[in-house]
């Protein structure tokens, strides 16, 4: 079996010669940038003030050398010792957040270098020393559970970092405290304020509970005295009444005396109906009453 001879061109070892060396050239004229991120060039060491946004971009100098920031949202967490004019340091809990300001990265690149190496020389130290330097302002070290006092330190610090960091290439937008913790003494001595604040309501309680019962033993007594009252009186009409009718009759009997004859017959002759009775005829003018007859009125037998 006879081998087949291959032919090469010049041409073809010309172009495949051709494409090995200008393929990667035309490869480095062609750069992407990924999504979230911007890119900064540089010329043999000397930092191209324009950035590339995420997309392709063609042409570019191949000779150009790319170094890229991330420049989506992040956050940066400190755990920072915050005293207060009492001379008591909290332990602070700060959330920071911020994003690499993407039309300064060839400045950043100059003169701070990389996005970490911006979280170390910028950020940081930063928001230790502007948080501290606002706790100076709160009187006492509890004064970190205020809600006003935490919305004062979050607004202070907020606008002491967009100050500070904007000409950094940093943009700082939202700083939240996320966690307070007190002094060990001073969270007992609070303790103990609760549970003295919590004794005192109690104790209010039971007062306002006693009050009540004392407000309803008054109620009591006073329907009570109303009523006794209001008997007394039923009782001083009644007998003015029958003092009245009494009166009324005596003076009545004082300008008839015949009436009084007339009652003392009558009750005579009702005694004389009885059989075993006896009367007694008596001389009221005497210093001495004497029965002047005595009248039996049955007969023996």
């Amino acid at each position: 079996m006879s081998k087949k001879e291959v032919h090469i061109s010049p041409f073809q070892i010309g172009f495949v010669l051709l494409l090995l060396v200008f393929a990667p050239i035309a490869i480095r004229c062609v750069k992407t940038v990924n999504p979230g991120y911007v890119a900064v060039a540089t010329f043999f060491g000397e930092v191209q003030q324009k950035s590339y946004g995420p997309g392709l971009h063609f042409p570019v100098n191949p000779l150009l050398s790319f170094t890229e920031f991330d420049a989506r949202n992040k956050e940066h967490k400190e755990t920072i010792g915050v005293p207060s004019q009492d001379q008591l340091t909290t332990q602070i809990d700060v959330s920071v957040k911020y994003r690499i300001d993407g039309a300064m990265v060839g400045r950043i690149l100059q003169e701070t270098g990389l996005a970490e190496q911006v979280l170390a020389v910028h950020i940081t130290p930063a928001v230790r020393s502007i948080v501290r330097e606002q706790g100076k302002s709160i009187a006492r070290a509890e004064d970190f559970f205020r809600e006003e006092t935490q919305e004062q330190l979050q607004g202070g610090v907020l606008s002491q970092l967009v100050d500070s960091l904007s000409d950094k290439g940093v943009v700082v937008e939202q700083v939240l405290i996320r966690d307070i913790n007190l002094p060990k003494n001073l969270i007992q001595q609070i303790e103990r304020k609760k549970e003295a604040e919590q004794e005192v309501e109690r104790q209010k309680a039971e007062l306002e509970r006693f009050r009540t019962q004392q407000e309803q033993q008054v109620a009591e007594a006073e329907a009570k005295l109303d009523a006794a009252s209001k008997e007394a009186e039923t009782i001083r009409v009644l007998a003015e009444a029958r003092a009245f009718e009494i009166e009324t009759l005596t003076a009545a009997l004082a300008n008839a005396p015949g009436y009084i004859q007339l009652q003392a017959l009558e009750a005579l002759q009702s005694i004389s109906e009885d059989p075993a009775a006896k009367l007694y005829f008596m001389n009221g003018d005497a210093p001495m009453p004497l029965p002047l007859m005595n009248m039996g009125l049955g007969n023996s037998k």
